[in-house]
């Protein structure tokens, strides 16, 4: 993913900031969005996005997968900055693609039909301050790199277009819980 900033007119924008709202379910701390991987089931994508960061340590990612909120989950892991896999600058936005994908093929009626409500509008993850995942508020605009919003406006398009296709992204080391993630991962538990 380019990390060009982009500006939206507000105007334009479908947002969203927490969990609430008509479109917070497009928030990966929404609840009652169940994945499935290597057989195990994760209560929402923002703890498996988190838990991914520790490949290599299998005990931290079931900590984390552990805590009943996703927030609890992202604070428990900030406390092992120093243990996330040497590529995370590079790897954190195909992995947060398959987290949001994971997302749509288990949870197809309710989060595809969310997305889709969004029309072609530009989806924007309004924030105060992280300009990489959202926008902030800039007047008019909002502005930032917004690649969360980008990531759902692309899957958006996979939808419309009957083009989805789940794609376990090509990163060494990509595991969960000491297992290997592949296309055998979700087999099991697809419906």
């Amino acid at each position: 993913m380019s990390l060009s900033r982009r500006q939206y007119q507000k105007k334009e924008c479908i947002t969203f900031k927490s969990t609430k709202g008509e479109f917070g379910g497009l928030s990966n701390m929404a609840p009652n969005y169940l994945v499935f991987i290597n057989e195990v089931q994760v209560k929402n994508i923002e703890s498996l996005y988190q838990a991914l960061r520790f490949p290599e340590f299998p005990e931290i990612q079931q900590n984390i997968l552990n805590h009943t909120s996703p927030i609890s989950a992202k604070q428990f892991a900030r406390q092992f900055e120093e243990k996330t896999r040497v590529d995370w600058d590079h790897s954190r936005f195909k992995i947060m693609k398959f987290c949001i994908q994971l997302k749509y093929f288990y949870n197809k009626k309710e989060f595809g039909d969310l997305l889709l409500k969004t029309k072609n509008r530009p989806i924007v993850e309004f924030t105060f301050e992280d300009k990489v995942w959202g926008a902030t508020d800039e007047g008019k605009y909002y502005e930032g790199t917004n690649a969360l919003g980008r990531l759902l406006m692309e899957l958006r398009e996979s939808i419309k277009s009957n083009t989805f296709q789940l794609e376990v992204p090509r990163i060494e080391n990509f595991k969960l819980l000491g297992k290997d993630i592949n296309g055998d991962s979700f087999k099991k538990y697809n419906y």
